[in-house]
């Protein structure tokens, strides 16, 4: 019994345990030891409580600094998984591919035999080949066999797209590209330069903001090529739709004649053949997602802003977007589309920024949106509509395509909105128009363009087709697939103006223009970009001017000037 009474608790309990007369000794130890098995069991249970407690307690703790990780961009740890592949660069430039650590010793074979081998889809790399040499494949890029292969392909890229939120988030580093309108010359120099080894060795994602077929005759190789990238990187590459994305708009023949999409199909396969090409592909462009948000700070879309879907908002929120049905025709719609989820789907492939001069009339109601100039329902948005988008989802830019563009970038609305377009040709912009994209990486956000100037070795003039390689018997084939240009030779120099050549300091923005095949001077115009403007980002993600005026009057004239230069594609 010393042990027992040791204890406070249980000397407490044995006082208190009353004597009865004619009780043995023994009997009343026996009570007692019973009475304090029961106080103690009560006590361990109070203890267990207050154990449990405190563990619910750390759990909420440990979830509550995981969250604060996730939002302050600290990324857990993660299981990784080691491709057990070498790739390694022959003489030509092909990849070729082998097993890691053949010379292992057991215990290291045998840990590397439990890693996955990545599989190689052969329907995409073969589309992948013959983007990189399309003159060596003119025969199959006329063949049934290459409209069957398209389909095919379709059908495997489908449920990738489909699986995809219609709001996709993303992490930087990321480069971002605008429309690609069947231009087959530029894809391939944002191919040689960016992703030179293949975007599965390239770090870094690729975010395409729509608009990849009509009004250039390649707009079914670029589809294909893209597609393919799509099933070999899934995690990498992704595409946003846009207008073109549309039956309405890829179908329209009359207005786009030779240029249209439809059209290109049937020329190509023939009418029953090129129709079901044509279907297929507009299948997966209804599975394609509608925005993206890199680093939750920039919000990319192909259009611009949509309107707001609840009454009593000022913005649309992002959330809005994943209420959209994964398999959306939009235009025309399917039947089960509602007239809100169809309407913020079209702002978001439609809409424009506003004019200048239309922010200070009545064109723009209090929330800062009016009737677009394209006419047909689109919709167009101004400073008001911006400010309420960025404050609601706190947002610090917006970056979008969809309207033609010189200089490859633009910039609008107090530099908070970019415009990014990724074809130079196609959309009278004249001999000096240059191809562009962004990369947003990490803390800067950097445009990248391809000069007028710069020499390619992918179209080829047809004074210089068999000198390239093209076999008589393929030059019409190939000026209908348009490698080759059956125009005069007239040499750029003449049409092009010197380059302005401006040192970027401390800005946000930094701009680096390809020229014959090799990063160059930094070249740019001082209308459009912030180093030109004077302006830098500070930690509050805000822009402030130095020595540039109030940079309203400034932004004002940015706005006209980018859309007097920039005819509207109206469709």
């Amino acid at each position: 019994m010393s042990f027992l009474s040791s204890s406070p608790r249980a000397r407490k309990a044995l006082e208190a345990i009353p004597t009865s007369p004619g009780s043995t000794l023994q009997d009343l130890q026996s009570y007692k030891m019973e009475i304090l098995v029961k106080q103690l069991t009560e006590s361990i249970k109070d203890k267990d409580n207050v154990i449990n407690d405190m563990q619910a307690e750390i759990k909420s703790l440990r979830d509550s600094l995981s969250q604060m990780r996730t939002q302050e961009g600290i990324r857990s740890p993660r299981n990784r998984k080691v491709v057990a592949l070498s790739y390694q660069v022959e003489a030509d430039g092909v990849l070729s591919r082998a097993r890691v650590a053949r010379q292992a010793s057991v215990a290291t074979a045998q840990a590397l035999s439990a890693f996955p081998v990545e599989s190689t889809d052969e329907l995409a790399s073969k589309m992948i080949d013959v983007f990189r040499k399309p003159l060596d494949k003119i025969d199959y890029l006329h063949s049934s066999r290459f409209a069957h292969d398209l389909i095919q392909l379709c059908e495997r890229v489908k449920p990738i797209f489909e699986a995809e939120d219609r709001c996709l988030f993303l992490e930087s580093p990321s480069y971002v590209f605008g429309d690609i309108h069947g231009n087959l010359e530029d894809l391939n120099f944002f191919a040689d330069h960016l992703w030179r080894l293949g975007t599965q060795l390239t770090a870094g994602r690729f975010l395409f903001l729509g608009d990849y077929v009509d009004r250039g005759m390649n707009g079914l190789e670029c589809v294909a090529y893209l597609f393919a990238l799509k099933i070999i990187s899934p995690t990498k590459l992704f595409m946003l739709r846009g207008n073109h994305e549309t039956r309405d708009v890829n179908g329209w023949e009359d207005h786009y004649g030779d240029r249209s999409f439809l059209r290109q199909c049937r020329a190509r396969f023939g009418r029953e053949l090129g129709e079901q090409v044509w279907e297929s592909v507009n299948q997966v462009f209804d599975r394609l997602p509608l925005a993206g948000v890199i680093d939750n700070d920039i919000f990319c879309v192909h259009g611009g802003l949509p309107r707001p879907s609840k009454m009593h908002e000022v913005a649309s929120r992002v959330e809005d977007l994943l209420a959209v049905p994964r398999v959306a025709g939009i235009s025309p719609v399917y039947e089960y589309e509602s007239r809100v989820l169809q309407q913020l789907s079209s702002d978001c492939i439609w809409s424009d920024p506003a004019l200048s001069d239309m922010e200070h009339g009545r064109e723009l109601n209090e929330l800062g949106f009016g009737e677009s100039l394209r006419g047909g329902g689109a919709v167009c948005f101004g400073n008001r509509a911006v400010d309420n988008f960025l404050a609601v989802n706190e947002f610090s830019y917006i970056v979008r395509a969809h309207e033609a563009h010189a200089e490859g970038v633009g910039l609008s609305k107090g530099a908070r909105v970019f415009t990014v377009f990724s074809t130079s040709k196609d959309h009278g912009q004249g001999n000096g128009a240059v191809a562009g994209c962004i990369l947003v990486d990490h803390d800067a956000i950097r445009v990248i363009n391809r000069s007028a100037k710069y020499k390619n070795k992918f179209v080829h003039r047809r004074q210089s087709a068999t000198a390239a390689g093209v076999a008589p018997a393929h030059v019409e084939k190939a000026i209908r697939l348009g490698l080759v240009l059956n125009v005069p030779h007239e040499p750029l120099d003449r049409v092009l103006p010197p380059p302005k050549i401006v040192t970027t300091t401390n800005t946000a923005t930094n701009v680096s223009t390809y020229s014959n095949g090799a990063p160059g001077e930094r070249v740019t115009d001082a209308t459009a970009t912030l180093a030109a403007l004077g302006l830098h980002r500070d930690r509050s993600h805000s822009f402030s001017t130095d020595d540039c005026g109030s940079g309203e009057e400034e932004e004002d004239d940015d706005d006209d000037e980018m859309q007097r230069e920039a005819p509207f594609d109206r469709m």
